[in-house]
């Protein structure tokens, strides 16, 4: 009974978990989906989150954990960015990372999946 009484006791007295701000003051940039979902290069995708702002996020890249390729921004808002698949993009499955503004900038890898679908004629790598 000590050691339980003693674990709520630390758990109680333990600071709350605040939400993660970016640097520039507002919420760390999230995204939640993207449309479609696959494409290839030169094709224009769109993913929604919150916290997309051109005063949130300077870039967006493509990565697989290893290699990151920067993608074309065409047009963003605070809940959506466009982007177009670089000629350089590799045939894959990637996730989409952002580069975010402020004092501290941060590369912050989202949860959110991206296919590029190989060229035709192209060997997938």
């Amino acid at each position: 009974m000590r050691i339980s009484l003693l674990s709520i006791m630390l758990l109680l007295a333990s600071p709350a978990q605040v939400p993660s701000q970016s640097s520039t003051g507002g919420n760390s940039p999230m995204m939640s989906a993207v449309e479609p979902d696959s494409g290839r290069i030169g094709d224009t995708l769109t993913v929604q989150g919150q916290s997309l702002g051109a005063d949130a996020v300077a870039a967006l890249y493509l990565t697989d954990g290893q290699h990151d390729t920067k993608v074309v921004i065409t047009e963003q808002t605070p809940i959506s960015i466009k982007f177009k698949i670089p000629p350089q993009a590799k045939a894959g499955r990637f996730a989409l990372m952002v580069l975010t503004k402020g004092d501290k900038p941060k590369l912050i890898e989202e949860p959110v999946k991206v296919t590029v679908e190989p060229e035709p004629g192209r060997p997938e790598t």
